[in-house]
């Protein structure tokens, strides 16, 4: 149904990776408050199991990712990994934020693996092929929350028509999930000296919060792309 490759160049470059799954039939809707009270419980386990700072920046999933950053020319001290950043949010107090029973599933199994997770539309793809490349210079990006700008050269995953993601770290707002979204892929961004293994638990960590608030069945088994 959908296929995942990523460019040789990029592969021999760079060393990313990606695990994902298909869930079909999700029921998109407003955040209920089953949802928000786990939610409430998963930030308390998470401020007690990191206490501050200091023990966060210390796990290696947060070092491989600040270390990917820094390689592709982004300042992890300015701009975030986005499990980083959730958990940061919850350290300071504030709360997860919440979108959607999708969305909010997705923030969820971030800040609790600190794995970054990718959740996209199927139905709004631009074919069932999408490639992890380097975006060619003057393609445009449409972040969500965002104005749209011009790519040079980011790591980017990408349909037949446009990149989707900027990799490891931010999503475009023509595929992102909706209240009529039915089908949902969901993607996790493996970087060097990030276990496989950590990843394929972040994806299925996503998959069953996915399936407890929102339903759905899932397609395809999950698939790694080394």
């Amino acid at each position: 149904m959908i296929s995942l490759s990523i460019d040789a160049r990029m592969s021999r470059e760079l060393s990313p990776y990606l695990v994902y799954l298909v869930i079909k039939d999700v029921n998109v809707r407003e955040t209920d408050p089953i949802q928000r009270v786990d939610m409430r419980e998963l930030e308390d386990q998470i401020r007690d199991k990191y206490k501050d700072i200091s023990r966060l920046l210390s796990d290696p999933i947060v070092r491989a990712y600040r270390d990917f950053y820094w390689r592709i020319g982004i300042d992890p001290t300015k701009q975030r990994p986005s499990g980083e950043a959730l958990v940061r949010r919850i350290l300071r107090g504030k709360s997860i934020p919440t979108i959607n029973n999708v969305v909010d599933s997705g923030n969820m199994a971030s800040a609790e693996t600190l794995v970054a997770i990718g959740l996209y539309d199927i139905d709004k793809l631009a074919g069932k092929e999408l490639i992890l490349r380097y975006s060619v210079p003057n393609e445009i990006f449409h972040p969500i929350g965002g104005d749209e700008y011009y790519l040079n050269g980011e790591p980017v995953l990408a349909d037949n028509a446009r990149p989707i993601h900027i990799f490891p770290h931010r999503d475009c707002d023509e595929t992102k999930i909706s209240m009529d979204t039915s089908s949902v892929l969901i993607v996790g961004c493996g970087v060097p000296k990030l276990p496989i293994t950590k990843v394929v638990e972040a994806v299925n960590t996503t998959k069953n919060y996915i399936l407890k608030y929102a339903g759905g069945l899932v397609w395809e088994d999950i698939k790694k792309v080394l």
